[in-house]
């Protein structure tokens, strides 16, 4: 019987390998057909790591900052071959979208300060392959309500795709430690404290909170505001590096890469390696199993408030998991879930799949709930318009209130790109203004036409990259800032209004 069950697992254990060894192969084959890797996917600028973000203070990241970016210019952009000075290519200095070219470049790290003595501090944590740009349009509101907003760039971010090969994730939460540590130097003591993470950055952002529960060297936010936060990923990221094995061999080094796609977008990355995926699968792991360990020791109770504006459908990050290992554990403490349903007009309905229609009751544990939940969905399967539904924590009786906004046309769901954006955004907007250029409006283009003839996929440039319903976050974040007459009263003793528009400080 012994022999039958060891002759069982060898056979099993032949099979298993001789699968592992043809996915590789057809791995390392299928990246052979990729296009070439360039130098902006080769070369690796000299990052802090932990150990350095430690020691260091805000000055010290922004000379570090600073090489970082001459390096990438030396390196990359100085060198260009002259099939990559292109329009399209962010790297090329004579392209419309090289972000040298702007008064501002958003993918470095940069402080917004009031115009007079801070009433707070907030810290925002952008996403992985993102920049700071994401998080301005809410780091300029909070600045006009009265806070310094710090908006680290994270290490291996804004620079080059390849910065991503040569990171880890505890990299990102030692910048995190030294953003918080200098919003609150340069707000003072005795203010609150905020910290905003979207995607990635909320992972960071609820790291940073638990770890601040069992290490009293770090101070604990009063308040945190998580969007699209990447609390649980999909299967796939957490076995991505299972595909880059074939790399280690030099002639399948493109075996390193999700994705080697042209550099068109000025604000993100739009190449992806494998490490990437595998670090935000690592950080998420961490913090999922922080949030047992405490739960289980009943230490949840010292988190602060955590709001949390999510789609129902998004691609990137698990909306169950949101709901699951976080909120399903998270104390009667005032926290609220705020989710964007799809568009369940009856215009569209005909393509939606059928599954879609349950998602979320399917999600949603039934109330009473710990938290307060706030659905944005269609006021009727007739009409575009949106209403807010709200159910308070503790309670099974549901507020409904109209918000007079609407899905524009056309439009079937947001995305996890679209939530920190306004329709005005001149990048990612789908209606932009024209106070700044960069290059490209990535939220106009509505591309009909025949495959084959664009330098990326149509799939990369369907996704609605704006959020129609962003007033109403940007109404839901300011109510946690505390925009009434108390704060009014303080604003007009320090001699500034509220929503003062002076920008600060850049750096």
């Amino acid at each position: 019987m012994l022999s039958r069950t060891l002759k069982i697992i060898k056979i099993g254990g032949l099979v298993l390998g001789a699968s592992l060894v043809t996915l590789l192969a057809v791995r390392a084959y299928d990246v052979q057909r990729g296009p070439d890797l360039q130098s902006w996917h080769i070369f690796v600028p000299d990052e802090l790591d932990r150990e350095q973000l430690a020691k260091a203070d805000w000055d010290a990241y922004l000379a570090a900052e600073d090489a970082v970016f001459a390096q990438v210019r030396e390196e990359v952009t100085d060198r260009l071959e002259p099939e990559a000075q292109t329009p399209s290519n962010r790297y090329f200095q004579g392209s419309p979208i090289y972000p040298g070219r702007f008064e501002t470049d958003w993918n470095r790290s940069y402080v917004l300060e009031p115009a007079g003595r801070p009433l707070g501090a907030v810290v925002f944590l952008h996403g992985l392959t993102d920049s700071p740009y994401s998080l301005r349009h809410l780091a300029r509101r909070y600045r006009d309500l009265g806070f310094v907003a710090v908006a680290p760039r994270m290490p291996a971010h804004g620079t080059v795709p390849a910065a991503l090969t040569d990171v880890e994730w505890e990299d990102w939460s030692e910048a995190t430690r030294l953003a918080v540590r200098e919003a609150r130097r340069r707000a003072g003591p005795g203010v609150p404290l905020h910290i905003v993470g979207f995607s990635n950055g909320g992972a960071l952002a609820m790291k940073y909170a638990l770890d601040a529960i069992g290490d009293e060297r770090l101070e604990q936010a009063d308040r945190v505001v998580l969007i699209a936060p990447m609390i649980g990923i999909t299967s796939f990221a957490r076995f991505a590096g299972v595909f880059g094995w074939p790399a280690v061999l030099p002639a399948f080094a493109k075996a390193s890469w999700l994705g080697v796609v042209p550099e068109f977008n000025p604000f993100k990355y739009n190449s992806f390696p494998i490490n990437g995926a595998r670090q935000s699968s690592l950080l998420t792991r961490a913090l999922q199993q922080r949030l047992k360990k405490y739960a289980r020791e009943g230490r949840l109770d010292e988190l602060p408030p955590v709001q949390t504006f999510q789609s129902v459908v998004d691609f990137t990050v698990s909306t169950r998991a949101i709901i699951t290992s976080l909120y399903a554990n998270l104390p009667a403490n005032g926290s609220e879930l705020v989710l964007f349903d799809f568009n369940r007009s009856a215009k569209l309905g005909l393509l939606i799949r059928p599954g879609m229609n349950t998602l979320l009751t399917r999600i949603m544990p039934a109330p009473p709930r710990n938290f307060r939940t706030t659905v944005i969905t269609n006021a009727s399967s007739a009409s575009d318009e949106v209403v807010e539904r709200v159910i308070e924590a503790g309670s099974t009786t549901e507020r409904v209130r109209s918000l007079g906004l609407r899905y524009p046309l056309g439009v079937y769901s947001l995305s996890h790109l679209a939530l920190t954006f306004p329709l005005s955004d001149p990048l990612y907007g789908m209606q932009p203004d024209d106070s700044e250029d960069f290059g490209v409006n990535l939220g106009t283009l509505a591309m009909r036409g025949e495959r084959g003839m664009l330098i990326v996929s149509q799939d990369s440039l369907t996704r609605i990259a704006s959020n129609p319903f962003f007033p109403y976050l940007l109404e839901r974040v300011e109510e946690g800032i505390g925009r009434g007459p108390e704060q009014a009263e303080v604003a007009q003793r320090r001699g500034a209004p509220v929503g003062a528009t002076g920008m600060g400080s850049t750096r």
